[in-house]
């Protein structure tokens, strides 16, 4: 027969053995689960994406200056992002643009699945007015992506398909994700 203090003792050891196991602590657990983690090595890795993974802003190569037409490549080695994905390439030094805002812009768009210049006020010499910021009548990749936004930043965006223009319209085959390089001009 058990001491009632061999019965707390036992009780306590079970209880650390479940919580040991549930927050997978135990050096069994760790074992079991290295076979579905990712395999560790010495040897040196890549940045480059690995096929069939997303792809993050920083896959995407933009060249040039603000206030000219940039060239945009999009990787062919990762699958569109699902999310939108803002990066800002130059930061302006000017206001930052708020929610109801007008916003001066250039831009220069490219589809993601042809790669291809669909888009750009750039080659059209004439910038585009986003006015009320976050209401505009615009794609919700744009009311989104460009708050916060500083004159004279250059910011690049890429807009998943229901961010942008989802089964199509304007010119877009559907479920096609944007990539926009946008200039704020002016903010006011």
């Amino acid at each position: 027969m058990q001491t009632p203090a061999r019965l707390v003792a036992a009780a306590v050891v079970s209880l650390s053995v479940l919580a040991t196991s549930a927050c997978g602590d135990s050096g069994e657990d760790k074992a079991s689960d290295s076979s579905s983690a990712a395999p560790t090595s010495d040897a040196p890795t890549s940045d480059a994406p690995v096929a069939g993974e997303e792809c993050t802003v920083d896959d995407i190569a933009v060249e040039g200056e603000f206030g000219s037409a940039p060239t945009i490549t999009v990787p062919d080695d990762c699958t569109p992002p699902s999310t939108l994905l803002s990066k800002d390439l130059v930061t302006g030094s000017g206001p930052a643009a708020e929610a109801g805002d007008t916003v001066e812009t250039n831009y220069h768009l490219v589809t993601w699945s042809d790669k291809q210049v669909l888009d750009s006020s750039f080659e059209r010499g004439q910038t585009f007015p986003l006015e009320d910021l976050g209401n505009a009548p615009v794609i919700d990749g744009w009311n989104q992506g460009l708050i916060g936004i500083q004159q004279g930043t250059r910011r690049l965006l890429v807009v998943p398909p229901d961010l942008g223009y989802g089964q199509g319209g304007q010119g877009i085959e559907p479920n096609e994700t944007l990539v926009f390089v946008v200039d704020a001009v002016s903010v006011s």
